[in-house]
């Protein structure tokens, strides 16, 4: 008798289906899944930081630069006071009429640094804020750094003038929001939703304590808290230029090495945490990185509205590349914080308008356009 083997009681497995390169970026909420696969240049900076380079994202920071450059030269030359572009190298160098050296050194010099030292800082903590929330409409404000600021700003400006300084009470209040924010959630800064919502509470209290004390005080008393609730860059000094651009200095090492981290976390938190990107430390560092550098801007140049928000999304779009695009959001910022306090300076309206009303703004026409650009493609 033959003996035959017996079946096996389990049914043959099937092969597994090949694996494909990508995603559908609609599975991925507002961010396509990043593309994995090494496009273009890779630079190294010693042995731990790698940072891709993409052709289209480099073309595009030189033109931001040359539009810096230009925005700055005219931010200089422009006006009853400006520097003529044909004497601009040589008052640059130190030398040339007393008039225009004054008017670069104390006027216009250091409002053209700040606007840029705070312009790259706000378009860096946009993009943190931004890719780690997952959130395209998102940026520290949303959770109360800004009103926060201005209540500083009040208390220190109406309650306690000639203690306090409006700047050291701005940050103060913006870093008391941030820290009640982390409290209330009971998680830290590791839980989106819950610092979105716990921010929106805190944004709604600390704007109510800002118009309280307002309401309560003299009105040339308020005049002097308006330029600290919505961004000026008027009356800047070469000090406030080295607080930003030092902040911006001293933050920069931390954001760059995260910038691989949180291309990897973009694709989710399971899978981050499987490539050995532990995105709840990503998370928590990309936040507090963002919220270090709004730190800085708001006490240099109060809370300037929308441009976190405004300056990433042009970054991405301008380079249709993966990951967070910090350096090409530092730029963005920069351009559109200088020119805006080009435009402030030549408005008809007075060289005393704050500059945060221009980019408050510009950024409801642009997210407006966002709104409508989505229904158009039926995600709303």
């Amino acid at each position: 008798m033959s003996r035959t083997s017996p079946k096996h009681p389990f049914p043959e497995a099937e092969p597994p289906a090949p694996a494909t390169s990508g995603t559908n970026p609609s599975d991925t909420g507002p961010f396509p899944a990043p593309d994995v696969r090494p496009t273009g240049r890779v630079l190294r900076v010693g042995r731990v930081l790698a940072l891709p380079v993409h052709p289209r994202s480099v073309a595009a920071a030189l033109l931001l630069l040359a539009g810096l450059a230009a925005a700055a030269a005219a931010t200089l030359s422009l006006g009853r006071l400006g520097v003529p572009l044909a004497q601009l190298p040589a008052v640059l160098g130190g030398q040339g009429e007393a008039t225009h050296l004054f008017v670069l050194e104390r006027l216009r010099g250091p409002r053209l640094v700040v606007a840029a030292g705070t312009g790259v800082a706000l378009g860096l903590a946009g993009a943190l804020f931004q890719s780690v929330t997952r959130n395209p409409l998102g940026s520290p404000d949303v959770i109360g750094l800004a009103p926060g600021a201005g209540a500083g700003a009040a208390v220190a400006a109406l309650m306690l003038p000639g203690v306090v300084p409006v700047p050291v009470g701005a940050l103060a209040g913006a870093v008391l929001a941030i820290v009640t924010v982390y409290l209330v959630t009971g998680t830290g800064l590791r839980d989106p939703g819950r610092m979105i919502v716990a921010g929106i509470g805190v944004a709604a209290m600390a704007s109510a304590f800002t118009h309280f004390v307002v309401s309560v005080m003299a009105r040339d008393q308020a005049s002097v808290l308006s330029a600290y609730v919505n961004g000026s860059l008027g009356a800047r000094s070469w000090d406030h230029a080295a607080t930003i651009w030092l902040a911006v200095a001293l933050t920069l090492p931390f954001v760059l090495a995260l910038a691989g981290p949180i291309t990897v976390n973009e694709m989710g938190d399971e899978l981050a945490d499987s490539l050995g990107a532990r995105s709840t430390a990503t998370r928590t560092g990309a936040v507090a990185l963002s919220v270090v550098l709004s730190a800085a801007a708001v006490s240099v140049a109060g809370p300037i509205a929308f441009l976190s928000l405004t300056a990433p999304q042009i970054a991405r779009r301008l380079s249709a590349a993966p990951g967070p695009n910090l350096v090409l959001s530092g730029t963005v910022g920069a351009l559109l914080l200088v020119c805006a306090d080009l435009a402030v300076q030549h408005s008809p309206l007075g060289d005393g308008l704050p500059v945060g009303l221009f980019t408050m703004a510009l950024g409801g026409v642009y997210l407006g356009y966002l709104l409508i650009r989505e229904w158009r493609k039926g995600t709303l």
